[in-house]
């Protein structure tokens, strides 16, 4: 899996982050929005960007970021260890 940070234009309420297959959402001061969390491949994130695209939201970014085991475990409550088996 990898993690994504997709960033937007506008707030967004947080029960919109079922509808974005479970990733978090974090609104943040300057007014842009955070839709964060794993993707298991390139075709998910396809998928996520076309959800964006569907409510007219405003991309700012998408940034890629390392695989990081211990944050993937804090996201989802489990332990680091057993995040490694996910892989």
């Amino acid at each position: 899996m990898m993690i994504y940070k997709i960033r937007v234009k506008g707030h967004l309420n947080q029960c919109w982050s079922e509808w974005f297959d479970g990733m978090m959402i974090t609104n943040e001061a300057n007014g842009d929005s955070i839709i964060s969390g794993p993707l298991v491949d390139q075709a998910a994130l396809h998928s996520l960007l076309i959800k964006v695209y569907n409510l007219n939201l405003t991309l700012v970014s998408v940034l890629h970021l390392e695989t990081d085991y211990s944050w993937f475990a804090r996201f989802y409550g489990g332990s680091e260890e057993s995040s490694h088996s996910l892989e």
